[in-house]
Formats: structure tokens, C-alpha cells, sequence
């Protein structure tokens, strides 16, 4: 992954509780910041990085996610002081995503609808992940270009907010998925399971569980030193594929129920 460093603060995008706002980067670049400041902060970052980074390996469209560096210094001329106070609170590395200008956010009356393949594949990697925030309500997915992108996986991983009994955990057939957004066109839901297997292999959950920096772990009581954190997300991440006849059976369930 890129690293680039923020040069100009343009404006927030007052969406839930974090906050996150359009920045400029060094290379020119348009990106929408997440700050390490706001809610709860690092947890966010790393469901997003993991879930994002796994999304694109599973060949969902994610926008390029990238490491940004903060000076708080970009918010001395600020004039809201609650902008100005969360990017203070957010020097050093944050995560960003590239901006998609023009987009526009997905809606399930206006369609248009996803392929079966598709919306089966997002399906089945949120239950994955565990993502609660793929919903009508909140769908988290930008039409561009023609396209479907998913975008906002803080709520992911979600498990990590409290690590006890988390391989345990980790079997949950994912009771929320009943709510997904493109659950009603998921009709291929048990083909993904071979997907699933197919590209998250052992080494791309490796690699990706590796980009975590250091610096934002190592501060869980449980674990010792932050690799000790981050093997710990891969053990989840290895039981949770283990789990997918599971969780695929759940959607199935859920799916029936709608119609």
C-alpha cells in the first residue's frame, strides 16, 4: 500500500459518528480521510484496512485504500473547533480512500439491481467479515462509472472490541446478515463458499493481516507485543473461513425468509 501525506483539509462529510472529511494529498490526490482521532479510533482503521484490503483480494471494487500521514497543524485555521480538536487528535498515520467524484450512493428501489454473482459475493464476504453496516438504511456501496463500490468497513471485525472468547467467536453463524441490503439478489450463495476458499488463501490472509502498522497495536491488555495482536486477527480470520457453511446456511435462511 501507498503512504502520502495530507497537504490540505477541504471539507468534512458529516456522515455518522466519525466524521471523516475529504482531504488533499501531496501527489495532487483527492482521498476521504478516516482519522484515528474520532470514535473509536484504531479499531475503525484496522476493520478498514483489513475488510477493505480482503474485499479487493476477493475482486470486489473497493476504492485504493492508502496510509496517510496528519499534521495537525492543517487544522490551526480551522474556525469549527470540533474539526479543528479531531485533527489534532489524529497526528500521525491515518487511513484514507481514494475519492470517487461523481458517484452516487447505491439505492435498492432505484436500482439498478447487482448481478446474482455479485450481490451473492458481497453477501457472503460481509457474513465473512461481519460487516452490520451493509443495510437499506445504510447500504456503505457508490454507483460509479456503471459500477458497484463498496466503501466503509469500520463496523466490521466488530469482535475485537472486546477479545474475549474471540476464536469462539469466530464460529457465529452472523445472525445480523438478515438485514444485508442485496440479500433479495443473492441467489448464488452457496458457489460462493469456493470463492471465498479460492482467494483468501492462507497467504493473501497473511499478507494482508501484515500491512497493520505496528503502530496501531499493541494496545490490548491480551497481547504482549503487536505481533503477538496481529496474530491474533489472523487466528480469527482463519476460524471465520472455517465457519462458512455456517454463516452461507444462515444467508440461505435469511434469503428464504424475505420472500
Amino acid at each position: 500500500m501507498r503512504t502520502v501525506t495530507a497537504t490540505r483539509y477541504v471539507t468534512p462529510l458529516r456522515e455518522g459518528g466519525s466524521m471523516p472529511a475529504i482531504v488533499e494529498a501531496e501527489d495532487s490526490g483527492l482521498y476521504v480521510l478516516k482519522f484515528r482521532g474520532a470514535g473509536q479510533g484504531l479499531k475503525v482503521l484496522i476493520a478498514e484496512l483489513v475488510a477493505g484490503e480482503l474485499a479487493r483480494a476477493m475482486g470486489l471494487r473497493v476504492p485504493e485504500l492508502v496510509f496517510m500521514h496528519l499534521d495537525p497543524v492543517l487544522g490551526r485555521a480551522e474556525p469549527d473547533g470540533e474539526i479543528r480538536d479531531l485533527i489534532k487528535a489524529s497526528g500521525g498515520l491515518n487511513l484514507a480512500m481514494d475519492y470517487l467524484p461523481g458517484s452516487i450512493t447505491f439505492d435498492p428501489v432505484a436500482g439498478p439491481p447487482p448481478s446474482a454473482q455479485e450481490a451473492s459475493e458481497i453477501v457472503c464476504f460481509d457474513a465473512y467479515v461481519t460487516n452490520v453496516d451493509r443495510t437499506p438504511k445504510n447500504p456503505n456501496m457508490l454507483h460509479w462509472h456503471k459500477a458497484l463500490w463498496l466503501i466503509d468497513h469500520g463496523a466490521s471485525m466488530y469482535f475485537h472490541h472486546s477479545w474475549d472468547g474471540y476464536l469462539e467467536r469466530a464460529g457465529t453463524a452472523f445472525a445480523p446478515i438478515k438485514d444485508h441490503v442485496l440479500l433479495r439478489w443473492a441467489t448464488a450463495l452457496r458457489a460462493t463458499e469456493a470463492t471465498l476458499r479460492t482467494r483468501l488463501t492462507p497467504e493473501v490472509l497473511e499478507r494482508t493481516v501484515a500491512l497493520i502498522p505496528d503502530a496501531w497495536l499493541g494496545n490490548e491488555e491480551a497481547f504482549s507485543t503487536p505481533q503477538a495482536h496481529r496474530e491474533a486477527y489472523l487466528a480469527w480470520l482463519r476460524g471465520r473461513l472455517e465457519a462458512a457453511p455456517k454463516f452461507i446456511e444462515e444467508a440461505e435462511r435469511a434469503r428464504a425468509q424475505l420472500f
